[in-house]
């Protein structure tokens, strides 16, 4: 009994000593990953100022290219500073009005765009191309055609005629469920047919079309602070909302059966972030037009540079999509001086060859 003593002692110490070694380990294990996680975070706060920083140097440039070139300090002195000079009313009054729509327009674009890949999983989706745009176009043209008397409801029956086009294509698309494949197949036959109606009314009514071809194409020319202030409100409770719910759209994304068993209502949530969708191509429309890809462009490439965390996603999605826009609207303006041309064509020239590079890829994948 006394022999073992000294056995059993050495015993528990080995023990003891064993203990201390896991939870060593345990413990540089949890601060490993507090250190990866930090610096994961640091990385991401990195990228969104950067491209902060590229679309605030887009927001300068637009203001300060065209008929009068200004340097950057100028334009920050007439912003700020100077009142009641030439240089301050054409800032004031012209370039910065438009330059917010345009860069408002990006972002509602760029996260529709976004929040439509991800719930239809699938990286073709946009706006344009499922037909929420269209519906919103539709109804657009119908108010500018035969109630142009009713124009400050546009951003209304646009989100309104997005709505029902998103809900005809969800009823086309249901069958134990809405597929992602089904509702882009169903957004390409709604668009379709929405583009018929549009050309149509444009047949019946071509003495008014003249002042709205550019709602064709998108344009941002002429437009003022009543454009901005119909824009803004509907646009901020798109983008609130978008901001508010990405963790949920990121269990979407893991698949329907793994969501579902994370106690995520699926088809709640889809039909919820195509409503927000809806609601921000509509704001956007409503106010420039049908601007194509900027909804496909744009959350691919913030893709590539953040990752698809779409709690950071959403944030370099928006900044991002401003900035595009911002530039693209300058070139428009610029390219051919004096003459202007819609910046859809811009966005047209990049996002055709775009498009197709996707479509490549996926039939190679």
């Amino acid at each position: 009994m006394i022999a073992g003593k000294p056995a059993t002692r050495r015993l528990t110490r080995l023990n003891m000593n064993k203990g201390m070694k896991i939870m060593n380990v345990q413990q540089l294990v949890e601060k490993n990953k507090s250190w990866n996680l930090s610096r994961d975070f640091a990385k991401k706060l990195l990228i969104l100022s950067g491209l902060l920083a590229f679309s605030f140097l887009a927001f300068l440039i637009s203001i300060g290219q065209g008929s009068l070139d200004l340097s950057f300090k100028e334009v920050l002195r007439c912003i700020f500073l100077e009142h009641d000079t030439l240089n301050h009313r054409i800032i004031w009054n012209v370039r910065l009005p438009r330059t917010l729509v345009a860069g408002l327009v990006g972002i509602c674009l760029s996260l529709s765009g976004s929040i439509l890949q991800g719930v239809l999983r699938n990286p073709l989706a946009a706006p344009n191309i499922i037909g929420v745009s269209s519906g919103a176009g539709f109804m657009a043209f119908v108010i500018f055609i035969l109630f142009p008397e009713y124009y400050h409801i546009v951003p209304l029956g646009a989100f309104l005629g997005a709505f029902i086009s998103t809900i005809l294509i969800y009823v086309l698309a249901w069958k134990d469920g809405a597929h992602p494949m089904r509702l882009i197949l169903a957004g390409v036959a709604v668009s379709a047919l929405l583009g018929a109606g549009i050309n149509s009314l444009m047949i019946f009514y071509p003495e008014k079309i003249s002042g709205i071809i550019g709602f064709m194409v998108g344009g941002l020319s002429a437009r003022t602070w009543p454009h901005f202030k119909v824009l803004l409100p509907y646009a901020s409770l798109g983008i609130g909302m978008a901001l508010l719910f990405p963790h949920k759209l990121n269990i979407l994304a893991l698949g329907d059966e793994i969501a579902t068993g994370l106690g995520l209502n699926v088809e709640k949530t889809r039909m919820m972030f195509i409503v927000i969708a809806s609601l921000l191509a509509a704001s956007a429309v409503s106010v420039v037009g049908l601007l194509g890809f900027v909804g496909l462009i744009v959350p691919h490439t913030a893709r590539l540079i953040i990752g698809s965390d779409y709690r950071y996603l959403f944030p370099a999605t928006a900044i991002l999509g401003a900035g595009v826009v911002m530039i693209c609207d300058t070139i428009a303006r610029m390219i051919f001086d004096p003459v202007e041309i819609p910046v859809g064509i811009i966005m047209a020239l990049l996002g055709a060859p775009f498009f197709l590079y996707l479509l490549r890829e996926r039939r190679q994948g």
